[in-house]
């Protein structure tokens, strides 16, 4: 049985993390890539630019951008690259780097990929 599970990047890395994969369009501040102990990092997979910006992480904002997200996910090339990665491994976590553990888009990714 295959596990995806997701993490913020500033938690210490555990050997039940398996395959770590930063799902962040930007590097996260004040993390070496020795520390994240990451095997990739899907730029692409994270939300645009534009979205990004405009939700900046404000809670009333988040249905609206998950919906938003969802749309982007879609029509996105990468979530392939990222099944496969799924599809090949045991354990996968999707990494990211903001504050709030529940209004976040990896949670929403990880749901557009149970869901698929």
């Amino acid at each position: 049985m295959r596990s995806l599970q997701v993490k913020r990047i500033y938690d210490e890395p555990q050997e039940q993390d398996g395959v770590r994969v930063l799902v962040d369009r930007l590097w996260p501040r004040g993390v070496t890539k020795e520390r994240a102990v990451i095997k990739y990092w899907l730029k692409d997979v994270a939300p645009s630019l534009a979205l990004r910006t405009w939700f900046g992480h404000d809670p009333q904002r988040f249905q609206s951008f998950a919906m938003k997200y969802t749309k982007e996910l879609a029509h996105n090339d990468a979530v392939d690259e990222l099944r496969n990665i799924i599809a090949t491994n045991k354990t996968v976590t999707l990494l990211y780097a903001a504050k709030d553990p529940r209004i976040n888009h990896a949670v929403l990714l990880k749901k557009f990929l149970s869901k698929k």
